[in-house]
């Protein structure tokens, strides 16, 4: 029994490879996240960036929390089956009027997950209209073999290497997933998908989640960390990351230093510049 998508939704991802929205948060509360994002970039003099974006649950206890939180967990349970553990947090904030796009691409290629689906549940903290750059998705493309990527390094893209497909892509076939604040989206990472500029007069937030069955494994590098979020671990492929205590956890925010590196060497294996967005 489905604890909480109904079938239709369960069909469409399985078929389409997205579904969207799925109301999750209350506004109230998201409103109260989003705050608290923007009171540590002001204590710290500048928004997240760099590692920061990645395991960013390592350095936020209600972030954490979040990633343990039935109402999310329940959905990825109806998707991934009873044993799921969460590989990364990241961070996305698209300033208006700064020109900051996510070309067409296919998170599968860059990741170096193997051996079970992922997903990734896009959270909106703030208004994630199309004026806003909202995702957009390609449905179906998650069923095919993997689209042709060069990596390209524009300055405006958000990608860490600039990563896009170059060939396959009929926009008309796009399909924009707009989402009000404390709602979420849920893509598998097989799905070619994009957004564009921020043209509204508020910053695009948002977390994505990224959540995979325990049986699954990172191909790239020799360590890697993910959070046991509900069931059994019986493969032991990831190192299983802290539970934050408090806010301003120090051993947590020593052990995300390791994890985020990690991450930014999954990320740009096999790329020729290592220095760009991570």
């Amino acid at each position: 029994m489905l604890k909480a998508l109904r079938t239709e939704a369960l069909r469409q991802f399985q078929e389409e490879g997205y579904y969207s929205p799925v109301d999750v948060i209350p506004a109230e509360e998201v409103r109260e996240y989003r705050a608290r994002v923007e009171e540590f970039e002001a204590a710290q003099g500048g928004p997240l960036g760099g590692l920061q974006r990645n395991k960013t649950h390592l350095l936020f206890k209600w972030l954490d929390d979040l990633v343990h939180d039935d109402r999310i967990v329940d959905i990825m349970e109806d998707i991934l089956g009873p044993d799921i553990l969460c590989w990364n947090t990241l961070v996305w904030t698209k300033e208006p009027g700064t020109g900051q796009y996510v070309s067409w691409h296919q998170d599968s290629n860059y990741w170096g997950l193997a051996g079970g689906e992922v997903v990734t549940a896009w959270l909106a903290l703030s208004e994630a209209s199309e004026e806003a750059g909202c995702m957009r998705v390609l449905p179906g493309t998650h069923l095919g073999p993997p689209l042709k990527h060069e990596d390209l390094y524009q300055d405006n893209n958000m990608l860490t290497r600039g990563q896009e497909i170059t060939q396959g892509i009929d926009e008309s076939h796009a399909v924009a997933m707009p989402l009000k604040p404390g709602q979420m989206s849920l893509h598998n990472i097989r799905l070619a998908h994009a957004s564009g500029p921020n043209l509204s007069d508020d910053r695009r937030m948002g977390i994505s989640f990224h959540y995979m069955p325990a049986k699954a494994m990172q191909s790239v590098g020799q360590w890697d960390s993910a959070a046991l979020v509900r069931g059994e671990d019986r493969f032991n492929h990831f190192e299983h990351t802290p539970r934050v205590a408090a806010e301003g956890d120090a051993d947590a925010a020593a052990y995300h230093a390791k994890a985020a590196e990690a991450v930014r060497q999954v990320l740009y294996h096999g790329a020729e510049n290592m220095t760009a967005k991570l």
